[in-house]
């Protein structure tokens, strides 16, 4: 068996084109940040960490947002062990298109993989400057990024900055923890099936009711019969008073199972 010193990770980073991916990936590695943005195409990294007490490799890939690569992007999908699924905190339409584009192409490639959503540049949402230069920007706020996080079933949302590197290392210690120790899903309660048991009682009850009441009703109607016939085949007031004696005693015996069903 491997030891925890050898297990790998892969974790791959996803979401709209010049969000800061490869910023953010570039920043977590190096602690660096670079100035100049390149469009990615495909690029991967490695690194050795110790979370929650566990040495992992992890193997952290880059993919391009572009629409260009929507064919050549999911080929890094295989095997990945956790997505990060990164949208700009002063971009709605990257915020807009995690629940539109991102969602589904995950749900389709890697369904079940689990996910931690990122909201990058932080540093830009309360950046009077950059603000002014974008009249009209609504940046996302932190409940709005928690509330989608929610809606898509990610397990973490991780608001960072690669430029100040707040909460970078956050989100790739959140991204290896639901790998190594994913949550437990809430056990669901076992239904008690008690309508469906009190219908099979009263209808075996009718039933048995039911037929009960129908042997009562023949066995009345057999006696009466059996009444006439004596007082046809009978002559004399002792065959009329045997007769009636009978039908009383019969009448005696299954009275009472009448009123009572």
């Amino acid at each position: 068996m491997a030891s925890n010193a050898s297990r790998f990770i892969k974790c791959v980073t996803v979401g709209d084109g010049a969000v800061g991916k490869t910023c953010m990936l570039i920043c977590y590695t190096s602690n660096k940040f670079p100035t100049d943005y390149i469009p990615t195409v495909f690029d991967n990294f490695s690194a050795n960490v110790v979370s929650e007490g566990t040495t992992v490799n992890l193997g952290l890939w880059d993919t391009a947002g572009q629409e260009d690569y929507n064919r050549l992007r999911p080929l890094s999908y295989r095997g990945a062990d956790v997505f990060v699924l990164a949208f700009s905190l002063v971009s709605r339409a990257s915020y807009e298109n995690v629940f539109k584009k991102w969602i589904p192409e995950l749900q389709h490639f890697a369904p079940g993989a689990p996910i931690v959503l990122v909201g990058t540049k932080l540093d830009l949402r309360e950046d009077k400057h950059y603000l002014a230069d974008h009249p009209g920007l609504v940046p996302v706020t932190t409940a709005q990024g928690e509330e989608l996080r929610k809606q898509i079933g990610a397990l973490y949302y991780i608001e960072c900055s690669s430029k100040t590197q707040q909460n970078v290392k956050a989100a790739f210690d959140a991204a290896i923890k639901v790998v190594i120790k994913p949550p437990q899903k809430p056990k669901e309660k076992k239904k008690q099936p008690r309508r469906g048991c009190t219908l099979s009682v009263s209808f075996a009850s009718y039933t048995s009711t039911s037929f009960l009441s129908h042997s009562l009703i023949i066995c009345y109607v057999s006696h009466i019969m059996l009444l006439i016939v004596m007082s046809f085949t009978c002559i004399g007031p002792f065959c009329w008073d045997s007769s009636l004696k009978y039908f009383i005693f019969w009448i005696l015996i299954y009275a009472p199972s009448f009123m009572v069903h």
